[in-house]
């Protein structure tokens, strides 16, 4: 018993521990038989476990309304089609920057005593992280939006909570369009360090031939007032090119307007005019912070700060069931201290990006190739396909067997599957995790560092990578590390 509680807390290391979720998630029958309004939403399946129709706008808007309410002291809502976004993952975002904000890498504020304040760039009808930020925290914001509905929902939700609505500005923003043109935008050489390591240098001229711009309302730059300063800016940008993108996930239904979904050129063309944006203004902001939907993205994006002079960069991952999000966090005020990054290999975590996975393919062949993949040299694999992972024993001859090419026949592979594990063996997980249709997302966690064999993890998750590139994708695209 004590065995299966320990593993369900390894499989879950993304969630923030602060998080009210972090080891009570939302129990759909208690608020349920608190809130009659929810007691509609709640059916039971064949083992008797409490669920909601996620693809239903209405349940999972009232199971965010129930949330806030009983976990929060917050009142809220929103109308029909408006985004609706998910407690436990936005609360995950504000812990993270709470986190930026009380580490040393750079030098805290001065002068203000205990007071934050910060920017919720495109805060729409929900305004979720000032709500949660000021409740939590007791935190400041600037909430930005640019359509009149979302402006009146989120000013409707602030005046409803009056304990917090001083903590909570709301802002217009102008429609025309800024052309940024920062002096030095292509000068200099930034003292530049990370926690993400092995990515390629780009000049700005080739990252900008590559990327479709953004050519949307005033983002930072004409939105921030003179002699304003803020602890840091957050933003859930949208991440799609166009509607059509956007609503191809039949399994859930979180609403959204255009203007929160789409735009020209999707979250990486936002996320890029933040980054230009904060060119201009520098350390108006101390930390500068973004969501990112797609890792592609965002490795294109940490290319992208390399080029324009930031002194640091910082990443996280929020997995949330299925889904995951990244954190993007960066800043021009000099580092305290030189961050040294670690080697890849010495990491415990490596992941990659399938993209163009032809129609006919789902997460589970995936994971079943993954199976077949290790079996083939004889390693010990453990498939869950409710949690989509692979735990795989491997030994030292394994090893050099999958790096070698050698696969073994299938009656001496299935000999070898049920070894018992060694301490030399080196164990890992590989997860898989849906993205958009036609996108998946594959990450091997290392379960001992010290091991000895702990040096082949990256060679290894490597050649799974190209296998199941090879096997499954439309187009060979180079590899998404991180």
């Amino acid at each position: 018993m004590s065995s299966k509680k320990r593993r369900r807390k390894e499989e879950k290391p993304t969630i923030h521990p602060k998080n009210k979720y972090s080891d009570n998630p939302p129990d759909f029958a208690l608020l349920a038989s608190l809130y009659p309004s929810f007691k509609p939403f709640v059916f039971y399946n064949r083992d008797g476990r409490p669920r909601i129709d996620w693809t239903d706008f209405n349940a999972t808007r009232e199971l965010t309304r129930v949330l806030l309410l009983n976990d929060h002291g917050l009142h809220w809502w929103i109308p029909d089609g408006q985004l609706c976004p998910t407690v436990p993952n936005r609360s995950n975002y504000i812990h993270w920057i709470e986190d930026l904000l009380s580490s040393d890498i750079i030098p805290r504020a001065n002068g203000k005593g205990d007071v934050v304040r910060g920017f919720d760039i495109g805060t729409g009808a929900n305004c979720i992280y000032p709500l949660l930020g000021a409740s939590l925290l007791g935190w400041n914001f600037v909430a930005s939006d640019v359509t009149d509905v979302a402006l009146d929902w989120a000013e409707r939700n602030v005046k409803n909570n009056p304990n917090i609505s001083e903590l909570i500005e709301i802002r217009k923003v102008k429609c025309s369009r800024t052309t940024l043109t920062p002096e030095g935008l292509n000068n200099g050489e930034p003292s530049y360090s990370e926690d993400v390591e092995g990515l390629p240098s780009f000049t700005l001229d080739r990252l900008s031939s590559e990327d479709k711009s953004y050519n949307g309302p005033a983002v930072l730059v004409d939105v921030v007032r003179d002699g304003e300063t803020f602890d840091f800016c957050m933003c859930n940008p949208p991440f799609f090119e166009s509607i059509e993108e956007a609503g191809l996930n039949p399994k859930t239904s979180c609403g959204g307007t255009y203007e929160e979904m789409v735009c020209h050129g999707g979250e990486k063309a936002f996320i890029t005019r933040i980054i230009e944006d904060s060119v201009v203004l520098k350390q108006s902001f101390r930390w500068y912070t973004s969501m990112v939907g797609r890792k592609v993205n965002l490795k294109f994006l940490t290319s992208k700060l390399r080029e324009v002079g930031v002194t640091i960069v910082k990443t996280t991952e929020f997995v949330q069931g299925k889904t995951c999000r990244w954190g993007l966090a960066w800043s021009y005020v000099p580092p305290v201290k030189k961050i040294i990054t670690p080697h890849v290999t010495e990491k415990n975590i490596l992941s990659f990006m399938l993209e163009g996975i032809q129609r006919q393919f789902s997460a589970i062949h995936i994971l079943q190739s993954v199976e077949s993949f290790f079996q083939a040299v004889g390693a010990s694999c453990k498939l869950n396909a409710t949690s989509f992972t692979v735990d795989i024993t491997a030994s030292s001859e394994d090893c050099n067997a999958l790096l070698n090419n050698e696969v073994k026949h299938r009656d001496e592979a299935s000999s070898c599957s049920n070894v018992e594990e060694a301490p030399s063996n080196l164990s890992f997980r590989v997860s898989v995790f849906q993205q958009i249709p036609g996108t998946l997302l594959v990450k091997g966690s290392l379960q001992n560092r010290d091991n000895p064999l702990s040096g082949l993890f990256s060679s290894i998750i490597q050649q799974l990578e190209a296998s199941l590139r090879h096997k499954f994708c439309r187009e060979k695209a180079g590899t998404n590390y991180i």
